[in-house]
């Protein structure tokens, strides 16, 4: 239970997603399990604060849309007419999107606070939490900005090869004298599937395939499935490079609904299930 009186006492569960290497891609993961969790029914919010690079505006199309101010602090950016996603990024406050954020450490870790404590998210069965990559301030700002109201956990984000894995090595060291449980390692762009050879494939011939891993490994495979046996946390999956996805993401596409036939999907909506189970096994 949340304390009471906050911005957060709404918010069932609170995910952040890590990783020790900047390019692997969290900010898709997040804003695909956003649309996972959503087309499953549940109210979710996303709190980017990659504050260099706050690219999720963009990918959910609302990068030209204003904060505005409530009683409560600063009302989030519903990204859909249902307002069943918000997103808040500093994007937001940009004067314009081009603009570099040149700051030092205190100011930056005083603005991931005021994102904790003065965003208005009202009900929300999750808030996912997207990182700047590394382990440094901005990290351990977050982590204790979010302490009281006891995050859920994390999930870590890496490619196959040897350096990405090597710096999520780190992110579990980080989790682990943080305090922060880990929720499972995700393998992002593990391996290549043509979605034309894809196209006339029926969903459970493609659900096949992704159990079987047939896919060409464009970098390597395994890295973050070996990383997550070895420092014995769960692996949530690998996704694999794919173009529709790349897509949706450019074009601000709800890539869940409007891609259901593409390599990526089973893998996306498999983390995202993962995710609601584990949190129905919580709660029960």
């Amino acid at each position: 239970i949340l304390p009471e009186g906050s911005n957060l006492a709404g918010v069932r569960h609170i995910l952040l997603v890590l990783s020790g290497k900047g390019g692997v891609g969290k900010s898709t993961i997040s804003t695909e399990l956003a649309l996972s969790l959503r087309h499953s029914g549940k109210k979710v919010g996303i709190l980017d604060v990659d504050l260099c690079g706050p690219s999720i505006p963009r990918m959910f199309r609302v990068q030209d849309n204003d904060v505005h101010q409530c009683d409560s602090g600063w009302v989030p950016v519903f990204v859909d007419q249902d307002k069943s996603i918000s997103l808040m990024s500093i994007g937001f406050l940009l004067e314009k999107p081009d603009d570099a954020v040149v700051w030092r450490g205190p100011k930056k870790n005083a603005l991931i606070k005021q994102f904790v404590t003065d965003v208005a998210w009202g009900d929300l069965d999750f808030l996912i939490v997207d990182t700047p990559p590394g382990t440094s301030d901005e990290h351990i700002s977050t982590v204790e900005a979010l302490r009281p109201y006891k995050p859920l956990g994390a999930i870590l984000v890496t490619t196959p090869q040897a350096v990405s894995v090597g710096d999520v090595r780190r992110e579990l060291t980080f989790c682990k004298k943080t305090g922060l449980r880990v929720l499972g390692i995700v393998e992002n762009m593990s391996g290549f599937v043509c979605p034309h050879c894809l196209a006339s494939l029926s969903y459970d011939l493609l659900l096949l395939l992704f159990l079987l891993q047939e896919c060409t490994n464009v970098f390597s495979k395994g890295g973050g499935e070996e990383l997550a046996k070895h420092a014995g946390v769960p692996f949530l999956g690998c996704v694999p490079l794919d173009p529709q996805l790349s897509q949706s993401l450019e074009e601000g596409r709800d890539f869940i609904q409007e891609f259901p036939k593409s390599a990526a999907f089973p893998a996306l909506a498999h983390i995202a299930q993962q995710i609601l189970d584990g949190t129905s096994q919580r709660s029960s």
